[in-house]
Protein backbone atom coordinates (compact mmCIF):
# COMPACT_ATOMS: atom_id res chain seq x y z
CA UNK A 1 0.00 0.00 0.00
CA UNK A 2 1.52 3.60 -1.05
CA UNK A 3 1.99 6.63 0.85
CA UNK A 4 0.66 9.75 0.73
CA UNK A 5 3.14 12.96 0.35
CA UNK A 6 2.59 16.71 0.41
CA UNK A 7 5.11 18.88 -0.93
CA UNK A 8 5.07 22.28 0.67
CA UNK A 9 6.43 24.67 -1.55
CA UNK A 10 5.89 22.72 -4.68
CA UNK A 11 6.25 26.04 -7.33
CA UNK A 12 9.85 26.38 -6.22
CA UNK A 13 13.28 25.46 -7.45
CA UNK A 14 13.88 22.23 -4.91
CA UNK A 15 9.98 21.52 -4.61
CA UNK A 16 9.98 20.88 -8.51
CA UNK A 17 13.33 18.98 -8.27
CA UNK A 18 11.34 16.80 -5.34
CA UNK A 19 8.46 16.28 -7.89
CA UNK A 20 10.92 14.84 -10.48
CA UNK A 21 13.44 12.73 -8.21
CA UNK A 22 9.96 11.43 -6.70
CA UNK A 23 8.86 9.86 -10.10
CA UNK A 24 12.31 9.39 -11.20
CA UNK A 25 12.83 7.19 -8.31
CA UNK A 26 9.50 5.32 -8.37
CA UNK A 27 8.31 6.73 -4.52
CA UNK A 28 5.70 4.31 -3.41
CA UNK A 29 3.29 7.14 -2.93
CA UNK A 30 -0.73 6.42 -4.22
CA UNK A 31 -0.95 10.58 -3.95
CA UNK A 32 0.98 13.36 -4.67
CA UNK A 33 -0.01 17.00 -3.36
CA UNK A 34 1.60 20.38 -4.49
CA UNK A 35 1.09 22.63 -1.78
CA UNK A 36 2.03 26.64 -2.06
CA UNK A 37 0.99 30.06 -1.40
CA UNK A 38 -2.57 31.34 -2.17
CA UNK A 39 -1.33 33.22 -4.96
CA UNK A 40 -0.05 30.06 -6.99
CA UNK A 41 -3.25 27.66 -6.59
CA UNK A 42 -3.96 26.02 -9.70
CA UNK A 43 -0.56 26.55 -10.95
CA UNK A 44 0.24 22.96 -13.39
CA UNK A 45 3.27 21.13 -12.36
CA UNK A 46 4.60 18.02 -13.71
CA UNK A 47 4.90 15.01 -11.93
CA UNK A 48 6.07 12.32 -13.79
CA UNK A 49 3.66 11.92 -16.49
CA UNK A 50 0.57 13.38 -14.58
CA UNK A 51 -0.13 16.93 -13.83
CA UNK A 52 -0.64 18.40 -10.51
CA UNK A 53 -2.72 21.13 -9.53
CA UNK A 54 -1.53 23.35 -6.32
CA UNK A 55 -3.75 23.67 -4.08
CA UNK A 56 -3.68 26.42 -1.21
CA UNK A 57 -1.25 25.27 2.12
CA UNK A 58 -3.32 27.44 4.41
CA UNK A 59 -6.73 25.16 4.17
CA UNK A 60 -5.09 21.43 3.76
CA UNK A 61 -5.56 18.76 6.06
CA UNK A 62 -2.43 17.27 6.95
CA UNK A 63 -3.89 14.43 9.57
CA UNK A 64 -4.43 12.73 5.50
CA UNK A 65 -1.04 12.31 5.20
CA UNK A 66 2.28 10.37 6.14
CA UNK A 67 5.06 12.72 4.88
CA UNK A 68 5.13 16.44 4.23
CA UNK A 69 8.22 17.62 2.83
CA UNK A 70 9.15 21.49 3.04
CA UNK A 71 10.67 23.47 0.68
CA UNK A 72 9.10 27.08 1.64
CA UNK A 73 11.80 28.87 3.50
CA UNK A 74 12.50 28.86 7.02
CA UNK A 75 9.72 31.72 8.11
CA UNK A 76 7.15 28.72 6.58
CA UNK A 77 9.18 25.76 8.62
CA UNK A 78 8.98 27.81 11.61
CA UNK A 79 5.32 28.52 11.32
CA UNK A 80 3.90 25.53 9.86
CA UNK A 81 6.21 22.28 10.85
CA UNK A 82 4.98 21.66 14.53
CA UNK A 83 1.32 22.14 13.27
CA UNK A 84 2.31 19.56 10.44
CA UNK A 85 4.07 17.36 13.15
CA UNK A 86 0.99 17.49 15.30
CA UNK A 87 -1.22 16.38 12.63
CA UNK A 88 0.39 13.01 12.52
CA UNK A 89 2.44 13.84 9.56
CA UNK A 90 6.47 13.16 9.16
CA UNK A 91 7.69 16.60 8.50
CA UNK A 92 11.12 16.46 6.55
CA UNK A 93 12.16 19.91 5.99
CA UNK A 94 14.80 21.69 3.69
CA UNK A 95 14.96 24.80 5.30
CA UNK A 96 17.75 25.68 8.17
CA UNK A 97 15.31 26.83 11.19
CA UNK A 98 15.34 22.62 12.34
CA UNK A 99 18.76 21.89 11.84
CA UNK A 100 19.85 23.25 15.27
CA UNK A 101 17.61 21.91 17.83
CA UNK A 102 18.90 18.82 19.52
CA UNK A 103 15.45 17.16 19.81
CA UNK A 104 15.37 17.33 15.43
CA UNK A 105 17.93 14.65 13.23
CA UNK A 106 19.64 16.09 10.97
CA UNK A 107 20.25 13.50 8.42
CA UNK A 108 22.09 12.52 5.39
CA UNK A 109 21.40 8.72 4.69
CA UNK A 110 24.76 7.31 3.83
CA UNK A 111 26.42 8.85 6.92
CA UNK A 112 23.73 8.84 9.58
CA UNK A 113 20.97 7.06 8.87
CA UNK A 114 21.09 4.76 11.70
CA UNK A 115 20.09 7.69 13.87
CA UNK A 116 16.33 7.24 12.49
CA UNK A 117 15.88 3.59 14.07
CA UNK A 118 16.25 5.50 17.87
CA UNK A 119 13.98 8.32 16.84
CA UNK A 120 11.09 5.96 14.82
CA UNK A 121 11.47 3.62 18.34
CA UNK A 122 11.21 7.41 20.20
CA UNK A 123 7.12 7.96 21.42
CA UNK A 124 8.31 11.55 22.16
CA UNK A 125 9.65 12.21 18.82
CA UNK A 126 9.12 15.65 17.48
CA UNK A 127 7.97 14.02 13.78
CA UNK A 128 10.42 16.50 12.49
CA UNK A 129 13.46 15.94 10.54
CA UNK A 130 15.75 18.40 8.74
CA UNK A 131 17.93 18.28 5.66
CA UNK A 132 21.15 20.04 5.81
CA UNK A 133 22.69 22.57 3.95
CA UNK A 134 23.44 22.18 0.16
CA UNK A 135 26.96 22.63 0.84
CA UNK A 136 27.00 20.64 4.04
CA UNK A 137 25.19 17.44 2.30
CA UNK A 138 27.81 16.91 0.27
CA UNK A 139 30.81 17.55 1.88
CA UNK A 140 29.82 14.58 4.36
CA UNK A 141 29.06 11.92 1.96
CA UNK A 142 32.75 12.75 0.94
CA UNK A 143 34.07 12.66 4.34
CA UNK A 144 31.88 9.58 6.00
CA UNK A 145 33.90 7.03 4.75
CA UNK A 146 37.48 8.81 5.04
CA UNK A 147 36.39 9.48 8.46
CA UNK A 148 35.70 5.84 9.14
CA UNK A 149 38.89 4.84 7.91
CA UNK A 150 41.54 7.05 9.42
CA UNK A 151 39.14 9.02 11.84
CA UNK A 152 39.55 13.06 10.41
CA UNK A 153 40.57 15.42 13.03
CA UNK A 154 40.51 18.69 10.87
CA UNK A 155 38.53 20.24 8.03
CA UNK A 156 39.21 23.23 5.85
CA UNK A 157 36.97 23.86 2.51
CA UNK A 158 36.23 26.53 0.35
CA UNK A 159 32.70 26.11 -1.53
CA UNK A 160 32.62 27.73 -4.89
CA UNK A 161 28.28 27.74 -5.01
CA UNK A 162 26.45 28.15 -7.63
CA UNK A 163 23.09 31.03 -8.38
CA UNK A 164 20.13 28.42 -7.59
CA UNK A 165 21.26 27.66 -4.34
CA UNK A 166 20.02 31.56 -4.01
CA UNK A 167 16.50 30.47 -5.68
CA UNK A 168 14.77 31.30 -8.90
CA UNK A 169 16.17 35.49 -8.10
CA UNK A 170 19.90 34.00 -8.43
CA UNK A 171 19.13 32.40 -10.89
CA UNK A 172 17.56 35.05 -13.11
CA UNK A 173 19.93 37.19 -11.92
CA UNK A 174 23.04 35.93 -13.41
CA UNK A 175 20.99 35.18 -16.88
CA UNK A 176 20.01 38.93 -16.93
CA UNK A 177 23.29 40.03 -16.01
CA UNK A 178 25.18 37.80 -18.36
CA UNK A 179 23.12 38.78 -21.37
CA UNK A 180 22.71 42.80 -20.12
CA UNK A 181 27.32 43.11 -20.51
CA UNK A 182 27.00 42.09 -24.03
CA UNK A 183 24.99 44.68 -24.76
CA UNK A 184 26.48 47.19 -22.69
CA UNK A 185 23.96 47.33 -19.76
CA UNK A 186 24.98 48.28 -16.54
CA UNK A 187 24.76 44.82 -14.31
CA UNK A 188 22.58 46.15 -11.72
CA UNK A 189 23.13 44.00 -8.44
CA UNK A 190 19.65 42.87 -6.91
CA UNK A 191 19.78 39.16 -5.21
CA UNK A 192 22.99 39.99 -4.70
CA UNK A 193 25.70 41.84 -2.92
CA UNK A 194 28.27 42.36 -6.01
CA UNK A 195 27.87 41.29 -9.55
CA UNK A 196 27.39 37.87 -10.21
CA UNK A 197 28.27 37.85 -14.18
CA UNK A 198 31.66 36.98 -14.62
CA UNK A 199 32.90 37.22 -11.15
CA UNK A 200 33.02 35.73 -7.45
CA UNK A 201 31.70 36.94 -4.49
CA UNK A 202 33.07 35.57 -0.87
CA UNK A 203 29.96 36.13 1.22
CA UNK A 204 27.38 34.23 1.47
CA UNK A 205 24.03 35.08 3.39
CA UNK A 206 24.79 37.22 6.45
CA UNK A 207 27.81 38.40 8.69
CA UNK A 208 28.62 37.01 12.24
CA UNK A 209 30.10 39.22 14.88
CA UNK A 210 33.09 36.36 14.42
CA UNK A 211 33.64 37.34 10.89
CA UNK A 212 32.01 34.08 9.53
CA UNK A 213 29.07 34.17 7.21
CA UNK A 214 25.73 32.52 8.40
CA UNK A 215 26.19 29.66 5.77
CA UNK A 216 30.19 29.12 6.75
CA UNK A 217 29.03 28.52 10.12
CA UNK A 218 25.87 26.50 9.04
CA UNK A 219 28.74 24.12 7.51
CA UNK A 220 31.02 24.21 11.02
CA UNK A 221 27.74 23.53 12.73
CA UNK A 222 26.24 20.56 10.26
CA UNK A 223 29.03 18.72 9.74
CA UNK A 224 29.69 18.75 13.58
CA UNK A 225 25.92 17.27 14.07
CA UNK A 226 26.03 15.09 11.49
CA UNK A 227 29.65 12.99 11.22
CA UNK A 228 31.36 13.80 14.75
CA UNK A 229 31.35 16.84 17.18
CA UNK A 230 35.37 16.28 17.57
CA UNK A 231 35.85 17.10 14.21
CA UNK A 232 37.28 21.11 14.03
CA UNK A 233 35.97 22.49 10.82
CA UNK A 234 36.64 26.07 9.06
CA UNK A 235 34.88 27.15 5.92
CA UNK A 236 34.82 29.86 3.38
CA UNK A 237 31.68 30.17 1.37
CA UNK A 238 32.04 31.64 -2.15
CA UNK A 239 29.12 32.43 -4.90
CA UNK A 240 30.45 32.12 -8.42
CA UNK A 241 28.59 32.58 -11.89
CA UNK A 242 27.74 28.94 -12.27
CA UNK A 243 23.82 28.14 -12.64
CA UNK A 244 23.21 24.68 -10.66
CA UNK A 245 26.55 22.53 -9.14
CA UNK A 246 28.34 23.51 -5.70
CA UNK A 247 32.23 22.61 -6.20
CA UNK A 248 34.42 22.16 -2.83
CA UNK A 249 37.98 22.01 -2.25
CA UNK A 250 38.73 20.08 0.63
CA UNK A 251 41.87 19.53 2.50
CA UNK A 252 41.50 17.59 5.27
CA UNK A 253 43.86 16.58 8.45
CA UNK A 254 43.50 12.66 10.01
CA UNK A 255 44.70 11.56 13.33
CA UNK A 256 45.84 7.91 11.67
CA UNK A 257 48.06 7.73 8.37
CA UNK A 258 45.94 7.10 4.73
CA UNK A 259 47.50 7.83 1.51
CA UNK A 260 45.47 9.02 -1.35
CA UNK A 261 45.25 5.57 -3.02
CA UNK A 262 43.80 4.17 0.13
CA UNK A 263 41.57 7.08 0.25
CA UNK A 264 40.08 6.76 -3.62
CA UNK A 265 39.65 2.99 -2.61
CA UNK A 266 37.62 4.00 0.53
CA UNK A 267 35.37 6.53 -1.52
CA UNK A 268 34.74 4.02 -4.43
CA UNK A 269 33.50 1.50 -2.29
CA UNK A 270 31.20 3.93 -0.09
CA UNK A 271 27.59 4.81 -1.23
CA UNK A 272 26.51 7.72 -3.37
CA UNK A 273 30.24 8.83 -4.30
CA UNK A 274 31.21 8.43 -7.94
CA UNK A 275 35.30 8.96 -7.95
CA UNK A 276 36.18 10.88 -10.88
CA UNK A 277 40.01 11.21 -10.53
CA UNK A 278 42.53 10.59 -13.49
CA UNK A 279 45.64 12.81 -13.20
CA UNK A 280 44.75 13.93 -16.82
CA UNK A 281 43.39 16.67 -18.43
CA UNK A 282 39.84 16.79 -18.01
CA UNK A 283 40.35 13.96 -15.49
CA UNK A 284 37.67 15.90 -12.30
CA UNK A 285 34.41 16.44 -12.45
CA UNK A 286 32.80 20.01 -12.47
CA UNK A 287 29.47 21.47 -12.24
CA UNK A 288 28.01 20.69 -16.00
CA UNK A 289 28.51 17.32 -15.10
CA UNK A 290 26.53 16.49 -12.28
CA UNK A 291 23.40 18.11 -13.13
CA UNK A 292 21.02 15.74 -12.90
CA UNK A 293 23.05 13.22 -11.25
CA UNK A 294 22.48 11.41 -7.96
CA UNK A 295 26.07 11.10 -6.85
CA UNK A 296 28.68 13.36 -5.00
CA UNK A 297 31.83 13.23 -6.91
CA UNK A 298 34.97 13.02 -5.72
CA UNK A 299 38.33 14.12 -7.97
CA UNK A 300 41.76 15.63 -7.47
CA UNK A 301 42.56 13.09 -4.65
CA UNK A 302 46.15 13.93 -3.04
CA UNK A 303 47.90 13.70 -0.41
CA UNK A 304 48.25 17.08 1.30
CA UNK A 305 52.27 17.45 2.37
CA UNK A 306 51.93 20.53 4.28
CA UNK A 307 50.00 18.62 7.47
CA UNK A 308 50.87 15.09 8.95
CA UNK A 309 48.18 12.44 7.41
CA UNK A 310 46.47 15.12 4.97
CA UNK A 311 44.41 15.00 2.24
CA UNK A 312 42.98 17.18 -0.24
CA UNK A 313 40.46 16.48 -3.13
CA UNK A 314 37.42 17.94 -5.04
CA UNK A 315 33.89 17.54 -4.23
CA UNK A 316 31.29 18.72 -6.42
CA UNK A 317 27.61 17.87 -6.68
CA UNK A 318 23.75 18.59 -8.03
CA UNK A 319 23.00 21.08 -5.18
CA UNK A 320 19.38 21.03 -6.10
CA UNK A 321 19.16 17.42 -6.29
CA UNK A 322 21.94 15.66 -3.45
CA UNK A 323 22.26 19.14 -1.42
CA UNK A 324 18.10 19.34 -1.22
CA UNK A 325 15.40 17.56 -3.02
CA UNK A 326 17.56 14.23 -3.21
CA UNK A 327 18.31 13.80 -0.36
CA UNK A 328 15.05 14.45 1.52
CA UNK A 329 13.69 11.62 -0.48
CA UNK A 330 16.47 9.23 0.20
CA UNK A 331 15.32 9.98 4.10
CA UNK A 332 11.63 9.10 3.21
CA UNK A 333 12.72 6.26 1.70
CA UNK A 334 15.17 5.36 4.48
CA UNK A 335 11.52 5.57 7.16
CA UNK A 336 9.86 3.25 5.06
CA UNK A 337 13.18 0.65 4.96
CA UNK A 338 13.48 0.58 8.27
CA UNK A 339 9.44 -0.21 9.52
CA UNK A 340 7.76 3.20 8.86
CA UNK A 341 4.19 2.58 7.60
CA UNK A 342 1.53 4.30 5.40
CA UNK A 343 -1.93 5.54 8.13
CA UNK A 344 -3.89 3.51 5.74
CA UNK A 345 -1.80 0.43 6.38
CA UNK A 346 -1.75 0.86 10.53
Amino acid sequence: MGYRVAVVGATGNVGREVLNIMAERKFPADEVIALASSRSIGKELSYGDKVLKTRDLQHFDFSTVDFAIMSAGGSISKEWATRIAAAGAIVIDNSSYWRYHSDVPLIVPEVNGDVLDRWLADPKRTNIIANPNCSTAQLVVALKPLHDAAKIKRVVVSTYQSVSGAGKEGVDELWNQTKGIFVNDSPTPQKFTKQIAFNVIPHIDSFMEDGYTKEEWKVLAETKKILDPKIKVTCTAVRVPVFVGHSEAVNIEFENPITADEAREALREADGIAVLDKREAGGYATPVETVGEYATYVSRIREDVTVENGLAMWVVSDNLRKGAALNTIQIAETLIQKGFESRKAA
